[in-house]
């Protein structure tokens, strides 16, 4: 099927693993779509593709989707036809947008943590989170020496404390300021501004080591109105 997807998420994997994880909505069906199998970084790179480019291409739903991961599409012919404005990029985000984590993906008010049980119902694997500004704040992995997470709180003033960041760009950015141990300088910022929405997603289905096997929630997105840190967002 023929599509113009605007993209908004971008994510990375560990390491030394050569993919990225791209998706998108389709502005004119509101649907969500994710090129599976994933492409990889550099072709991503040749293509220009980035959070607000809009991507052309053939887009497929495979036939043998699994869990949550409804959005898996085959594709062919992948081409940037340009980048959306800023208002475009937040009316896609706002397709699919929740003020609280856990209704995101139909899980109860009692539901606690980031994993979501494999058993789980669920027909889509990436929601926009609408949380509070004041609240968003990259932190050092108490664990992991160099490794960040996402604490927050959603328009519900429900919290949660240390998401994983894989969103790409964001990611990166952070951990240069990291590196100069400016990361107060990128809260500061962020959370001057009026509006912070993020793309959660839910990994595949694995089992860290004393969890329970589930598909894990993780920050695929940070995006900031009306301005966005530079060379993070494409958008006109």
């Amino acid at each position: 099927m023929n599509r113009y997807l605007i993209i908004t998420d971008y994510t990375r994997f560990k390491p030394k693993n050569p993919n990225v994880c791209i998706a998108g909505i389709d502005y004119n069906t509101g649907e969500c779509i994710r090129p599976y199998p994933y492409l990889s970084f550099q072709e991503a790179l040749r293509l220009g593709i980035a959070p607000g480019a809009i991507l052309h291409g053939n887009f497929d739903l495979q036939p043998n989707r699994s869990g949550p991961h409804q959005e898996d599409s085959s594709f062919a012919d992948l081409q940037l036809y340009g980048v959306s404005t800023a208002s475009t990029f937040r009316d896609v985000l706002l397709r699919r947008a929740f003020d609280d984590v856990r209704p995101a993906f139909g899980l109860s008010a009692h539901h606690t943590g980031r994993g979501v049980p494999v058993g789980h119902q669920l027909a889509h694997s990436i929601a926009s989170v609408r949380v509070l500004p004041s609240s968003v704040a990259v932190v050092e992995d108490g664990f992991t020496a160099g490794k960040i997470r996402l604490n927050f709180t959603d328009l519900l003033g429900e919290s949660w404390t240390g998401f994983p960041i894989t969103d790409l760009g964001f990611y990166d950015y952070a951990q240069q300021h990291q590196t100069r141990g400016a990361l107060d300088v990128i809260n500061n910022w962020m959370q001057s501004q009026s509006e912070v929405m993020l793309r959660i997603g839910l990994s595949r289905a694995f089992q860290p080591s004393g969890q329970p096997n589930a598909y894990w929630m993780q920050a695929n997105g940070i995006y900031t109105f009306p301005e966005a840190p530079p060379g993070i967002r494409k958008h006109a």
